[in-house]
């Protein structure tokens, strides 16, 4: 662990891994030796962890789920192992500072938004408190996509990020595992008089595993990631090949492994949902079939005691079909019968759900999912008809509530509701914030909770900091350990030692240098990146996510219009100059999200070609969002926008990172942000808007009241009519001047995700974050505040609260 010692071992992976001259200073050739070197180190720790977890025959998290979006691996991992300066010093001895290396390294291509970071927390914060954690997901060659933006449009790129190798994966090829797919079902009577049911006459595919080391901070734990590499039983057809058909020799291996070529697959098309339903069965029969395996290397007979070494965890309801498989194997393969296989299945699954919003909750077709698993359709139509006595017996003749709870939801075309498999076959499920959990136990599964309440529970979310704070932020870390110790980012609960020095005049002053100096670094990279120019005195107000029509991006950018307006017309109040940066991805087949992208960037060419308005407004929309660019932006961010429409944002853990980071958050009663507001300080927040009990009063009125009316807000505010009046009259877009009438005809219409009626009050909010800024001190006391209290965001909180309230999993010490 010794700077030499890492010294010699990069040059010999220059030398002989790579085979190249150990003196270079290539950056990438670089990159490639100082991860195998760290690589190297976290082997020792792997092997120790995997053994003491199979010595101890300790209980295990087994967390699955469709995305993780990782980041960088090679920073962390030297944080997280203490070799931080060490590498440093290794590269300055070749003349490089040790970022330029760290550039290098191509953001991991297995996650989109919110739930992939917080899986990556997760698997960060088990790792830190030593507990028996283990990841499953995809092994995407492409991700998402890369996002460019061409004429103000997202234009979508496939994103290579295996081109130039993994340095961090190791392939299990003796762990493949076989999948199946299509077939029919026989079911027989067994010479013992037992009914059997096969499924005969399947094709197959190969998943391959790929595990990645998930490094405690300053532990000994290694816990693993393990990824899923679709690979074609056979690998093409000789004959055909020789007969020179070269493209159907190939075809039906590239269908094969077009499985894991791309996270989120458009499902606009019945081959796109297919290949998503396919996605989610193959890493989902992959994993079980590896917990499986697992499991009886150290209980090589029965399966009575499989709940209590085993829990598996739902991220979203991406894995659900994980319930009806796990039933199949202990059934159809392992013989047990049906009530020993319920009773283990309910034990070992939890839930935790994402998303109110009904249209995001997924359904399968019944005749696809026939096809595509049929014995997997006869399992959920057998858990359904039990499940449905069930409910039956607690409510007597109440047929529309057997309508409601039915996994099978009837209709033109039946569709396999998955938040409801996954519910019924869990234990446990969780909401992902206060606000949010309650919401689920009302508004989207009440019928469940009448019947199951002890089955439901909160588990706030939360964000590793050492990643979003320690690694992104290290002129702010470098205060807090000066003034409270270096603990802090295993125990974040000891920021609260901030708090007194919020009246300390000269730390708020260096923490707010250190905010200014954070802004000048990402002032510069846009410049290099974007070719623009900022000024880091502006305050800088930043809404980077994934565009949604919820998250109210278009708010937004009303608002900055109207400013635009304003100024303009020589009316603004008095305020700082801003800087309004945008950022984040529109799904493919979006075309509402896609519209958004558009305008924010006509919108900023206007302003910031428009000198009336240059030194006083800037607006930015930064292409290709992710985790290496967040972690540019959040430390050098004023201004976080949270504006969701209450109820609507299950949790969000952007608000977290921000506050984390000293930003301020302009924000609704939504998701996390209520529990935010209540840790930082109403005074250091600024609110606005309807909370969800309104919001869901306007969008879904008593009978015979009213609901919101888009045209009475636009009456009520002039700001506003001459906004949308200027939007489609085509000014921000001269060469196509009804581009924005649709959408502005939309608003009038329907405004779902009430932009009119939050307008006014948003622009107060606004105002209020103006006047504020113009007192620095009083601004940067805000910031430290926001910081100090921001402990209980920690994702070792929420996971310590998995663990023991859900899991059932104890931390275990790794002697090296």
């Amino acid at each position: 662990m010794t700077p030499a010692a890492l010294a010699r071992d990069v040059a010999d992976h220059l030398r002989f891994t790579a085979m190249q001259d150990p003196d270079t200073r290539d950056p990438q050739a670089l990159y490639m030796a100082l991860s195998r070197a760290v690589r190297d180190r976290l082997v020792v720790r792997w092997l120790a962890t995997r053994a003491a977890y199979k010595k101890q025959d300790v209980k295990r998290a087994y967390y699955l789920s469709a995305e993780y979006l990782l980041g960088r691996a090679l920073g962390h991992n030297l944080i997280n192992l203490g070799l931080y300066d060490a590498a440093r010093e290794v590269l300055a001895e070749r003349g490089l500072d040790l970022s330029t290396v760290l550039e290098r390294e191509h953001d991991p291509g297995l996650g989109n938004g919110g739930l992939g970071r917080l899986a990556a927390c997760f698997l960060d914060s088990m790792a830190t408190l030593g507990l028996p954690g283990f990841g499953y997901g995809i092994r995407y060659d492409y991700g998402i996509f890369e996002q460019g933006i061409e004429h103000g449009q997202q234009v979508e790129r496939g994103d290579d990020w295996l081109r130039l190798g993994n340095p961090w994966e190791q392939a299990r090829y003796s762990q493949t595992v076989t999948v199946h797919f299509h077939g029919r079902v026989e079911e027989r009577v067994d010479g013992q008089g037992r009914f059997v049911t096969e499924w005969v006459d399947a094709a197959q595919v190969f998943g391959v595993p790929y595990d990645l080391p998930v490094a405690g901070y300053h532990t000994g734990t290694v816990n693993t990631l393990r990824l899923w590499s679709a690979k074609a039983a056979k690998e093409f057809n000789l004959e055909l090949f020789n007969a020179g058909d070269f493209r159907r020799a190939v075809e039906a291996k590239a269908l094969t492994e077009s499985i894991s070529k791309v996270l989120y697959p458009s499902d606009h098309s019945p081959e796109g949902r297919e290949l998503r339903l396919k996605q989610q069965y193959f890493f989902v029969a992959c994993s079980l079939a590896d917990i499986l395996r697992r499991y009886r290397q150290n209980h090589p007979v029965g399966f009575e005691g499989f709940a209590d070494k085993a829990h598996i965890q739902l991220n979203d309801t991406h894995p659900a079909i994980a319930v009806a498989e796990l039933m199949r194997i202990l059934v159809d393969q392992e013989g047990l019968t049906w009530e020993q296989a319920w009773s283990i299945t309910e034990a070992t699954f939890g839930y935790t759900n994402h998303t109110l919003m009904p249209e995001a909750l997924e359904r399968w077709p019944v005749p696809m999912f026939e096809r595509l698993l049929p014995r997997h359709l006869k399992i959920i139509y057998e858990i359904n008809r039990r499940f449905l006595r069930r409910v039956s017996l607690a409510w007597p003749g109440d047929n529309a509530r057997q309508a409601r709870m039915s996994i099978i939801e009837e209709g033109h075309e039946p569709q396999v509701r998955m938040a409801h498999l996954a519910t019924v076959g869990s234990h446990k499920v969780n909401g992902v914030a206060a606000l949010h959990s309650e919401l689920v136990r009302t508004d989207l599964l009440p019928d469940f909770a009448a019947m199951w309440p002890e089955k439901f529970c909160n588990k706030t979310n939360g964000v590793t900091p050492r990643r979003w704070l320690l690694q992104a932020n290290p002129r702010l870390s470098a205060l807090i350990t000066e003034a409270i110790g270096s603990a802090w980012p295993a125990d974040l609960d000891q920021l609260t030692g901030l708090a007194p020095l919020a009246d300390d005049a000269d730390f708020v002053a260096r923490v707010a240098a250190a905010k200014r100096a954070n802004k000048a670094d990402l002032s510069r990279h846009l410049k290099t990146l974007l070719g623009v120019s900022l000024d880091p005195d502006a305050l800088f107000d930043v809404q980077v996510k994934r565009m949604h029509e919820y998250k109210r991006q278009l708010l937004n950018v009303l608002a900055i219009i109207a400013h635009y307006l304003a100024l303009k017309d020589g009316d603004a109040p008095a305020g700082p100059a801003r800087v309004h940066l945008f950022g984040g991805k529109a799904a493919p087949g979006y075309a509402v999200a896609k519209e958004h992208i558009h305008l924010i960037n006509d919108v900023a060419d206007t302003i910031n070609d428009d000198p009336a308005v240059a030194g006083r407004l800037k607006v930015v929309f930064i292409p290709n969002y992710g985790v290496s660019l967040a972690e540019r932006i959040m430390p050098a961010t004023d201004i976080s926008e949270q504006i969701s429409t209450a109820g609507f944002e299950a949790s969000g853990t952007g608000n977290m990172k921000f506050a984390m980071n000293g930003a301020l958050t302009v924000g609704t009663l939504d998701g996390a942000n209520i529990e935010i507001r209540d840790a930082v300080g109403a005074e250091h927040f600024f609110l606005f808007g309807l909370d969800a009990a309104q919001v869901a009063a306007r969008l879904r009125p008593p009978a015979g009241q009213p609901g919101d009316d888009p045209e009475q807000h636009i009456a009520a505010s002039p700001t506003l009519a001459r906004v949308l009046d200027l939007l489609a009259s085509g000014f921000f877009c001269p060469e196509e001047p009804g581009r924005y009438a649709p959408l502005v005809a939309r608003l009038r219409l329907a405004d779902r995700y009430l932009v009119c009626a939050d307008f006014e009050d948003y622009r107060r909010a606004q105002a209020e974050a103006d006047a504020r800024y113009l007192t620095p001190k009083v601004w940067a006391r805000s910031a430290l505040l926001n910081v100090a209290h921001s402990g209980r965001f920690s994702s070792d909180r929420t996971i310590a609260e998995y663990a023991q309230e859900i899991w059932g999993v104890k931390s275990v010490r790794i002697d090296l």
